[in-house]
């Protein structure tokens, strides 16, 4: 159907009728101070109406139709469609990552190159993001302080943006769990409570931030966030020594009870990625996740006509100017 934002412009049309009504021509004034040499000259000017009537019939339809098209246009003419709807998954899901400086231990293999922790996060996280289609996504980054890098939003393609931006250090060395735990609760306590979904990776412990983990997850509990946490980090690492190659391990740090405890309080799951595999399982288990049902959301497909009347009504202006030229 065709709908106006301006309908009232309309009210103008009579404008040009008004005009020609009540202002006086130039024909009026001019034959005031005319001698009128005979009877016959004087008849055929009483004919003319004082050349309001002078020009052909036509061109008078025409500029009618002119006007109106240009009052058209300017009313903002539009076509609505069939009422859309959109279907919505239905979970607020929010991201923490670790870029604490230890994250920069290269542990993780992806097609046989050898990359550090958060490269394969970017990869495999940027791939999950994509696949949440109708989640509403968030980003938090953390290191001494946890920061909000985007805020929950339906476009997917700015929270990967941001997370390929990322870098090691950005947020400083130190590892403040507690404070992106604190963060991503008071980003998502405005939304429903069963819609909401924490993942928390990270390869430390909390050595830095005002707020405790555990005391953090207890919060999260109380506001009805779940939290399912992520440990990054292989368990064995060669590297080169005086002595020759040795074995160490990457993740002696890693504060997997803290972790454990803190998914468990809040009714989510602890994992452990010692790989590029085992994480882009995870993320298959957590695309798994029953959605929560919103409300169907429609909408009506709008597309503006007003240049069709306003090419027309410009058109038929150029005509009749194009006649007044000729006749001069």
């Amino acid at each position: 159907m065709i709908s106006f934002n301006w309908p009232w412009i309309f009210l103008c049309l009579p404008l040009p009728w008004l005009a020609w009504r009540l202002l006086p021509s130039n024909g009026d004034v001019e034959e005031a101070a005319l001698r009128v040499p005979n009877l016959s000259s004087f008849s055929l000017r009483a004919e003319g109406k004082s050349g309001k009537s002078a020009a052909p019939r036509y061109r008078s339809w025409i500029g009618a139709l002119a006007w109106l098209l240009l009052v058209t246009a300017i009313a903002q003419p539009l076509w609505i469609g069939d009422p859309l709807e959109l279907s919505l998954s239905g979970r607020d899901l929010m991201l923490a990552v670790d870029l604490s400086g230890s994250m920069q231990t290269e542990d993780f293999e992806i097609h046989g190159t050898q990359m550090d922790r958060l490269d394969a996060i970017k990869q495999i996280a940027g791939q999950f993001i994509e696949r949440r289609a109708g989640d509403r996504l968030g980003l938090i980054l953390f290191g001494s302080q946890a920061y909000l890098q985007t805020p929950l939003t339906f476009d997917r393609k700015t929270v990967n943006a941001m997370l390929q931006e990322s870098a090691i250090g950005l947020a400083g060395a130190e590892t403040a769990i507690g404070d992106a735990i604190g963060l991503a609760v008071k980003q998502l306590v405005q939304h429903p409570q069963k819609n909401r979904v924490l993942i928390l990776l990270t390869d430390g412990v909390n050595d830095a931030g005002a707020v405790d983990p555990i005391k953090a997850a207890e919060l999260a509990a109380k506001e009805g966030l779940t939290i399912y946490t992520i440990g990054i980090g292989a368990d064995e690492m060669v590297v080169p020594s005086l002595f020759g190659n040795r074995k160490v391990n990457p993740s002696s740090d890693l504060d997997e009870k803290s972790l454990t405890e803190i998914a468990k309080v809040t009714g989510g799951r602890y994992f452990r990625a010692r790989d590029t595999e085992q994480l882009d399982q995870i993320y298959a288990i957590l695309d798994k996740l029953q959605p929560v049902d919103r409300d169907q959301h429609t909408f009506r497909p709008r597309k503006s006509l007003f240049y069709w009347p306003l090419s027309i009504s410009l058109l038929l202006a150029g005509l009749l100017l194009f006649s007044n030229v000729r006749r001069q």
